[in-house]
């Protein structure tokens, strides 16, 4: 029961620092709000549209002037310019004015017509992943249907009838259904990793931030004498009201995007909202976790915001964790973000049951032991340590 009064008397202390900081605000309010909005607001369309490519045609026929028209009528590519030549081209490309380019040499119609396989070329700007690799796949689309377009007027000419011409052109007919994200949305991808990454990353600053002060501003051992000297007692009062209110936060996300974005959610509501909580607690117990390993506001902060960017592009949510090389692939299970990835695609992606993600959920659970093997060497550096400015 004491102990109850010291962490309720701790936590109205910390509170009371929370409203008389505008950090405390903007990290914790203004700047999760803003992430959200900007990010999905950004990505409204699902895909990027119009993304620029030119075209150098030498061949200059009725055909390959077809052939770019329908290019060009792709939602996603929108052919800005004709080039005279390839150097034109890549100049364009390498300035950043087009993401990609198709080139088609002099004599690529008269080849096709006579069956001669002409080789037709797209080039794109790989520096720019997403947009060049629409592009390229645009363009490599387009040849193949042009190839085929040849083809079927060759058979036709040939007596086919247009069965013939299609059996000989496609003799397996394949159908592409793409699982949970029919419309490929890539704000379903992105921004479900996205906006709890943003939470992730501004949980362990703020959380190191509001621990590491006290000894910056040397009333750390003040607030451990409320807890008379219990390190654990002390940081459950501190962080008690920083979890109410990232409670909150990641709520309003979930609703944010399951509520007014409607983002698939074959699952139900509870075993995200479980993902997001632990996520969270994950976060805060891995910045205490950092507070015992340095006694340093800015090294803990520094520590912190490079793991936390990193976990972006290691969830594997950009880039399957399956490519990665074998250290980094080991590498990735230390992080939180990647697990919650896991589970956000088991359960509101492909609608699982919770059980067939045990392991992540594990894991999830497993950072919070962390805080455990530093808690004595925080406490020390508390208590003695000096803070240097």
């Amino acid at each position: 029961m004491h102990q109850i009064k010291q962490i309720l008397a701790i936590a109205r202390r910390e509170q009371k620092r929370l409203l008389s900081r505008p950090i405390y605000l903007f990290c914790m309010v203004l700047a999760p709000i803003f992430g959200f909005v900007l990010f999905t607001t950004l990505m409204r369309e699902g895909l990027p549209c119009d993304l620029p490519a030119g075209v150098v045609d030498e061949d200059n026929t009725s055909i390959t002037r077809e052939l770019m028209r329908n290019l060009d009528a792709f939602q996603q590519t929108e052919l800005v310019k004709y080039y005279s030549d390839v150097a034109e081209a890549r100049n364009a490309m390498q300035k950043g004015e087009i993401y990609g380019f198709f080139y088609i040499p002099e004599g690529t119609t008269e080849q096709a017509l006579a069956s001669k396989q002409p080789k037709v070329s797209f080039y794109s700007a790989a520096s720019y992943m997403i947009p060049a690799s629409l592009v390229y796949r645009d363009m490599r689309m387009m040849s193949e249907l042009a190839s085929g377009s040849i083809m079927r007027s060759t058979l036709y000419a040939k007596g086919y009838t247009e069965d013939q011409a299609m059996a000989v052109i496609q003799p397996i007919k394949c159908e592409m259904h793409a699982i949970a994200n029919p419309r490929l949305n890539y704000s379903v991808y992105l921004c479900n990793t996205l906006l709890p990454g943003l939470i992730m990353l501004l949980i362990m600053q703020v959380t190191i931030y509001a621990i590491y002060v006290e000894l910056k501003e040397s009333t750390a051992s003040k607030w451990l004498g409320m807890a008379d000297n219990d390190i654990v007692v002390a940081l459950t009062g501190k962080l008690l009201p920083h979890a109410a209110i990232w409670t909150v936060m990641g709520i309003l996300c979930l609703m944010w995007l399951y509520g007014y974005w409607h983002f698939p959610l074959n699952s139900g509501i509870w075993p995200m909202v479980l993902n997001m909580f632990l996520l969270m607690a994950a976060a805060m117990a891995f910045a205490v976790f950092l507070c015992g390993l340095v006694p340093s506001l800015r090294w803990g902060l520094s520590l912190a915001t490079l793991w936390g960017v990193l976990s972006f592009p290691i969830s594997g949510f950009s880039f399957p964790q399956m490519a990665f090389p074998d250290p980094l692939k080991a590498l990735s299970y230390f992080f939180p973000l990647r697990h919650y990835f896991l589970i956000y695609v088991d359960q509101a992606l492909n609608g699982r049951p919770l059980v067939y993600s045990w392991q992540s959920l594990a894991m999830q659970v497993g950072f919070l032991i962390l805080p455990l093997l530093v808690l004595r060497r925080l406490k020390t550096f508390l208590l003695e340590y000096r803070y240097t400015h």
